[in-house]
């Protein structure tokens, strides 16, 4: 766990104290959990369940009637995150570990805990769910605290007199509070946590790096989807799975997948320039002749027009049905300059 223990100093624990300042009580609630591992409240993880700990440790809050809790495993949720865990390890993507939730009909986390998430729909599992709970450290059986710090921000920049709100964002993991000994039983072994955390980094690191100059420019002709960089015979490609790559389940219309090479795409670049700025000499422009001869107007690079479609926020449209290359402009023109291939 060493890899993911942010530093920090043991604070005191002054809980002794009813009424303590905002900086003090973040002193306090991170002595709490790093030294103590003690539940702060909250929704408790997708896998676990509230069970009673006791009198509250403050004697104030004991007085009252106020109790402490812990996180114990949920039996009907619990071996869901052992699964995805062990999934992820194996090396099966989200997308894939998503599907398989929702096709085999498994309540998601809001879904599961309808009373304490009526903010949320409860329909399906997404991505950002799967991805959010094989990154949450809670799993190994320490007590994590600010991973989602409360801050004030104004309701209208320009004008201060409406107020402030609270809003809470995730936080970096360097100011996340984590117990220095485990707190609840664990769903998954800190080994295992901390090879998922890697599966990503560690395949990116077998290769050597790889540059993709069309990333984010081009569109499927087919789905309008935005495709996506791949590596095809040690050359950059971009390929749509056409949605497979979603958390739902693909149509079994889909089409089959696009793939197009990058190599296939760039010599058509200079004419797509041409046709898009009409810097081209035309076939009836006379040359202007000069001390070095004629001006030759030489076609824009690569590079150039990369820059060019960037700059303008232009896409390109490869339809691999007629093997037409299309640039759409904002102001929604398209231009065909011909056969991709």
């Amino acid at each position: 766990m060493s890899g993911f223990l942010p530093a920090g100093a043991v604070i005191a624990d002054i809980t002794a104290s009813p009424l303590v300042p905002p900086e003090g009580c973040r002193a306090v609630h991170s002595a709490q959990a790093r030294e103590q591992g003690r539940y702060l409240g909250g929704r408790p993880p997708y896998g676990y369940r509230l069970a009673d700990a006791g009198p509250h440790p403050n004697k104030a809050h004991a007085a009252w009637g106020r109790r402490a809790h812990r996180l114990e495993p949920d039996p009907h949720t619990a071996p869901i995150v052992r699964w995805m865990f062990a999934q992820r390890r194996a090396g099966h993507s989200l997308a894939r570990i998503t599907r398989a939730l929702n096709d085999a009909g498994i309540p998601c986390p809001s879904a599961s805990d309808p009373k304490r998430n009526t903010h949320r729909s409860g329909k399906a599992w997404t991505l950002t769910t799967v991805a959010a709970i094989l990154a949450n450290p809670r799993y190994t059986g320490r007590q994590v605290w600010n991973r989602q710090p409360t801050a004030m921000e104004l309701i209208d920049p320009a004008n201060t007199g409406v107020g402030h709100r609270q809003v809470q964002r995730w936080g970096l993991p360097d100011g996340w509070v984590i117990s220095a000994r485990p707190a609840h039983p664990a769903l998954v072994s800190e080994e295992d946590f901390i090879a998922v955390q890697g599966i990503r980094a560690q395949r990116d690191g077998n290769h050597p790096r790889r540059c993709y100059r069309l990333a984010g420019l081009l569109r499927c002709g087919i789905c309008g989807r935005r495709a996506e960089s791949c590596w095809s015979n040690n050359h950059p490609a971009y390929r749509c799975r056409h949605g497979y790559s979603s958390a739902s389940a693909p149509d079994p219309v889909r089409p089959k997948n696009l793939y197009i090479r990058e190599d296939r795409i760039l010599p058509h670049l200079p004419a797509l320039h041409t046709l898009l700025t009409g810097t081209g000499p035309a076939v009836t422009r006379k040359r202007r002749r000069t001390r070095r001869g004629a001006d030759v107007h030489r076609p824009a690079s690569d590079q150039d027009v990369i820059g060019y479609l960037r700059a303008r926020q232009i896409t390109l449209t490869y339809d691999p049905r007629t093997g037409t290359l299309q640039a759409d402009t904002p102001e929604a023109a398209t231009t065909v300059i011909g056969h991709a291939s």
